[in-house]
């Protein structure tokens, strides 16, 4: 044990977004019981890349006492964690992923549902979809986070009407991932305006940072607005961005 940089994190402001476990390379950090924890000294090089990613400020550097920066424990911890359940069939393509238009649902049968669907394209998420896929030309663009059309019992005629719909979770998903295939979206596409929705929850917030990200990589000027909805699934607050 020497004294060198490491991370420490400050628990009170922490809010377990998660953007600081998907920043970081060795793994070292976890959400555990709702806050950003370190789970072993030897998996954390000091160097901070976590740092620039906690919208809470809530990770420092400190020197201390701590135990040696160990690669190969970090290699291993890594494998560990990439360990597939089961072998993949690479040539499988999932049905599912196939994108389609929708058509409009009409109400003029006994088979109808009684509130018809806004939904315009398929697939939803945000990892399914095709940067260039035709439900993108000159859309009004939904970033929502998935938790929120199940909150919302107008989601569909409030929100998703007469808009593009991407879904995401930034607390289960990679951040960067998102990051990188909003802004190609962005990129490929005369996008109109770009809604952020988001649950009431700290880590529900990050699918704004996300937002805001993708805008900041590709430089564009979109009018941005992001809506926080309550856990009861009221509209808590409005905020235009740009």
């Amino acid at each position: 044990m020497a004294v060198r940089n490491i991370i420490k994190i400050d628990e009170l402001k922490c809010n377990g977004c998660g953007l600081c476990v998907t920043a970081c390379a060795e793994n070292a950090i976890k959400i555990i019981n709702g806050k950003a924890k370190l789970v072993s000294e030897t998996y954390c090089d000091g160097l901070g890349a976590c740092l620039g990613h906690c919208p809470q400020e809530a990770i420092t550097i400190e020197k201390r006492n701590a135990a040696d920066f160990d690669e190969n424990a970090v290699k291993s911890h890594l494998a560990a964690m990439n360990k597939p359940a089961a072998k993949e069939n690479l040539n499988f393509v999932c049905p599912g992923m196939m994108a389609r238009q929708m058509k409009k649902q009409t109400t003029s049968s006994a088979d109808s549902v009684s509130v018809p669907s806004q939904l315009t394209h398929w697939p939803v998420q945000l990892k399914l979809l095709s940067p260039t896929a035709p439900c993108f030309t000159d859309a009004d663009l939904l970033l929502t986070a998935d938790c929120v059309p199940f909150a919302m019992g107008d989601f569909h005629s409030r929100f998703l009407k007469d808009h593009t719909v991407a879904v995401g979770c930034p607390k289960l998903d990679d951040v960067q991932f998102y990051i990188d295939k909003l802004a190609q979206i962005l990129k490929a596409n005369k996008i109109k305006s770009l809604t952020v929705i988001h649950m009431e929850v700290p880590c529900c917030s990050g699918l704004t940072f996300i937002a805001k990200k993708a805008i900041e990589q590709i430089q564009i000027n979109l009018p941005f607005t992001d809506v926080t909805i309550s856990l009861d699934g009221l509209v808590k607050n409005t905020e235009i961005i740009r």
